[in-house]
């Protein structure tokens, strides 16, 4: 467990340092977009399935803002591609590399399976707590109007988002001992969840299957702002 943090530390460090540059240059833009006159009026004027798949109508508050901007679809791609990658390497990359026989020399398999899997959502929950971190510091800095509370469960959603697909991938290369196939199926089933998501928000017939997709369970009346829903420990 210890080790595979250690491993990860450049890279956590680097992907940090990613997720403060984008919150902090998309957060400078909120004051121009804020004070946007006839914004209402403008949004007002896009096809309406744009408008209910993108929330467009929230996009006149600091929260809507970067609900619409960030955190309904391009941060949940980066702790996405981030946990994938990382849980698709834990396993099937040792069994490629030809270290895992070495591994299960000092740790059983359930151990290293337990270790890993613990190791992959402390690595998902650090980017979590750097993205919290930088939203309450740019808040009151561009007057996004963001407390605390929303800014930590805006997170939260991401790291459980993050965590499931990466767990995924860890479990199908334990299975395969192979990280494409890994990297393959986790990244599939987050597309067609997707997918789901922006189907159900448009055609009615597809609706009632919303509450299956995880990104509707984390994206949905939020994340920004929408408290803290039953659906996160689902």
């Amino acid at each position: 467990f210890l080790k595979s943090l250690y491993d990860q530390r450049r890279a956590l460090a680097g992907w940090s340092v990613s997720i403060v540059l984008l919150m902090v240059l998309v957060a400078a833009l909120w004051p121009s977009v804020g004070d946007f006159e006839n914004l209402d009026e403008f949004l007002r004027n896009y096809p309406e399935a744009l408008r209910e798949i993108s929330d467009l109508a929230s996009l006149s508050t600091g929260v809507g803002f970067l609900n619409t901007e960030l955190y309904s679809i391009l941060l949940p791609v980066l702790f996405l591609v981030y946990a994938i990658g990382r849980g698709a390497r834990v396993v099937a990359g040792e069994e490629q590399a030809g270290t895992l026989e070495l591994l299960l020399v000092r740790v059983s398999r359930a151990g290293l399976l337990l270790q890993q899997a613990a190791a992959v959502a402390v690595c998902v929950a650090t980017l979590g707590a750097v993205l919290f971190g930088v939203v309450v510091a740019v808040s009151p800095v561009f007057g996004l109007g963001i407390s605390p509370g929303d800014a930590a469960t805006g997170s939260l959603a991401l790291v459980l988002l993050g965590v499931e697909f990466g767990w995924l991938a860890l479990a199908v290369g334990a299975a395969t001992g192979r990280r494409v196939a890994a990297i393959g199926v986790a990244a599939a089933a987050a597309v067609a969840s997707y997918l789901l998501y922006l189907a159900g928000r448009v055609v009615e017939a597809v609706e009632p299957w919303l509450p299956v997709s995880p990104f509707h369970q984390a994206l949905e009346g939020g994340p920004l702002g929408a408290g803290l829903p039953a659906a996160y420990g689902w």
